[in-house]
């Protein structure tokens, strides 16, 4: 018998866009590349960070997030972190690694679908609040109330005065998650343009990955230096001493895992942090908004 083909989701319009509308120096990156090469030139390291040396640090990473947890069950303290990123940046994968060995009770994943009916007429912010950590609780939004700021915007979902109301209020309602005690951490992962179109070629044709393919994923390939203004935009409203961004740069996923638990732990005064291991983020990679390349 030969092989059974599959059909790829959305007609295989990935695909399609890969060989028909992607920009030459986009698609010739990806059909040169080789495994573990990183295609985006500006990007300061030319491979993916050692296997067997990320998996020991980050053995070792987790370690201190099962410290960073209990220390949060026994003080009370109420931990929120924010992924946000441009598609196939790697937050889901991100995430999965800080959660492989906490207790799942207290450290949940918040993944919100499109507002209800209902929720449309609401405050922007009100489904947010209902899910923010009571004591001892950490919550890691996958996505979050800045997707008014970049995708609702970039495809019409929302209205200009709509977004412009999202900017007024943002760091204000920050501030009040923070004043009332609230430990935040915003996280925006960026991958480049090629690492992005290589990792959706992938999704497309591993039927175990096809599941995390939307709609807005195949449109948005089309819309990169729209969803790159709306991001600097975006960034640059909202990053405040009180709720400041970490960008990260994630084409080696190996590197952007360890800084991003870096920058979530170096942020939280548990017990018995241990200094080597917690150090600052690779700066290289992991910064403010100037380090965000589009």
């Amino acid at each position: 018998m030969g092989k059974i083909t599959y059909p790829k989701p959305f007609d295989g319009a990935i695909s399609k866009f890969f060989e028909k509308y992607a920009p030459i120096d986009i698609r010739n990156a990806v059909k040169t590349a080789k495994k573990g090469d990183i295609l985006d030139e500006s990007y300061p390291y030319k491979n993916r960070k050692n296997r067997d040396e990320y998996e020991d640090l980050l053995e070792d990473l987790q370690i201190e997030l099962v410290k960073m947890q209990s220390w949060a069950k026994e003080t009370g303290a109420r931990i929120a972190v924010v992924f946000e990123g441009r598609d196939a940046a790697g937050k889901g994968g991100t995430i999965k690694r800080f959660r492989e060995n906490m207790n799942p009770r207290s450290a949940q994943v918040i993944a919100l679908s499109k507002p209800t009916e209902t929720e449309q007429t609401e405050w922007y912010f009100q489904r947010y609040i209902k899910h923010m950590p009571s004591a001892g609780q950490i919550v890691f939004f996958d996505r979050s109330w800045y997707n008014r700021g970049v995708v609702e915007h970039v495809f019409g979902f929302c209205d200009p005065d709509q977004r412009k109301h999202f900017f007024q209020q943002v760091n204000d309602f920050e501030k009040m998650l923070d004043d009332d005690g609230i430990i935040l951490v915003k996280l925006w992962l960026n991958v480049g343009r090629a690492e992005q179109l290589r990792r959706f070629l992938d999704r497309e044709s591993d039927r175990l990955k096809q599941w995390k393919l939307s709609g807005i994923d195949v449109k948005g390939l089309y819309k990169w230096d729209e969803y790159t203004a709306a991001i600097s935009e975006t960034l640059s409203k909202s990053h405040t001493k009180h709720a400041p961004w970490n960008v990260i740069r994630t084409d080696d996923k190996r590197r952007a895992r360890i800084a991003a638990i870096r920058t979530v732990l170096s942020k939280i005064p548990y017990n018995k942090k241990d200094g080597d291991i917690v150090c600052s983020a690779d700066h290289k990679i992991c910064a403010g908004p100037e380090i965000l390349n589009g």
